[in-house]
């Protein structure tokens, strides 16, 4: 491993612990876009308060398997942001 001596123990990552799932409406789309993601809630507020203010012209998230979403952001109806879950994993997790 990479920056882990000999004999320490590997930190590991917490953002990956846990998942924020992100609901977002789009303006003339019949459905909305659903992903989860691996930034915090408050990461997740300030990117798309930055798209809404003009500061960007997408809106551009990325999902916890890597796949990049992007909408402009003249046409959000709305983002809602779910709490912080545990990610599960193996059969039958609930």
């Amino acid at each position: 491993m990479v920056g882990v001596r000999r004999g320490e123990r590997a930190q590991p990552d917490r953002r990956r612990d846990k998942a924020v799932e992100v609901k977002i409406g789009v303006q003339h789309a019949p459905r909305e876009i659903v992903l989860e993601s691996g930034q915090s809630a408050e990461e997740l507020e300030a990117i798309v308060a930055d798209a809404l203010s003009g500061k960007t012209s997408l809106l551009s998230l990325t999902d916890i398997r890597g796949r990049k979403v992007l909408v402009p952001a003249d046409r959000l109806s709305y983002v809602d942001l779910g709490e912080p879950t545990a990610r599960k994993v193996g059969f039958g997790a609930a």
